[in-house]
């Protein structure tokens, strides 16, 4: 269950219009390395974790990516609300928005819908933690590529905020790994009951004694 707070995780008041902008960033909420698919892969892998902590993690870092797509929504959202037609057409925004209008929808910056394909949960807890690392990595690339288009700081200031989210991500993520192998390690450790095991008696599970 989770309780929803009326109040960005941070503050976004963009005053210029940028819809060329906006079509962009939109990718950080629909594309390929964007929240919406960040927050399903993690809430979805939680399932599959072994350990409370793991499972905790990946909890946490998902509800917290619902608030950074609430976040990227709410930027396309003002870069484009008092957008005039031919402020859309010029931004190459024309396509978007017969299909959309000025609402906001998943979608990639090529415009590509969103689709269930971006994210992965192998039921490996293992794996699934190294494509979270790697997922956040990606993210944060996005993110540094999209403080390289624009200098507004009403936009930047967000965008820098989602981009340090993303290293602390990654780094959560690195400890929940340590924290799987260690458990994983532990249910492979055998300890011998008698000197005379080599005439028959077998090993014995450390957890099992």
């Amino acid at each position: 269950m989770w309780i929803y707070e009326k109040k960005l995780e941070f503050p976004i008041k963009i005053k210029k219009t940028d819809p060329a902008l906006a079509k962009v960033i939109i990718s950080q909420f629909g594309g390929p390395d964007g929240e919406l698919a960040a927050s399903l892969r993690y809430i979805s892998q939680r399932f599959a974790a072994v350990t409370p902590e793991s499972k905790a993690t990946l909890s946490d870092i998902g509800t917290e990516e619902l608030a950074h797509l609430e976040m990227i929504g709410t930027m396309c959202r003002q870069l484009t609300a008092d957008a005039n037609i031919d402020e859309i057409k010029k931004a190459g925004f024309d396509a978007y928005y017969v299909d959309h209008g000025l609402g906001v929808y998943p979608a990639s910056a090529s415009g590509v819908p969103f689709t269930a394909a971006y994210l992965q949960s192998k039921g490996d807890p293992i794996t699934d933690l190294y494509e979270d690392m790697a997922a956040e990595q990606k993210a944060r690339s996005t993110y540094e590529y999209l403080m390289n288009l624009t200098d507004d700081p009403d936009v930047l200031e967000p965008l820098r905020f989602l981009r340090e989210r993303e290293i602390v991500h990654f780094q959560r993520f690195g400890e929940a790994l340590q924290n799987v192998k260690a458990y994983m390690d532990s249910k492979r450790q055998f300890v011998i009951d008698k000197p005379d095991y080599m005439n028959g008696n077998k090993s014995k599970c450390m957890k099992c004694r």
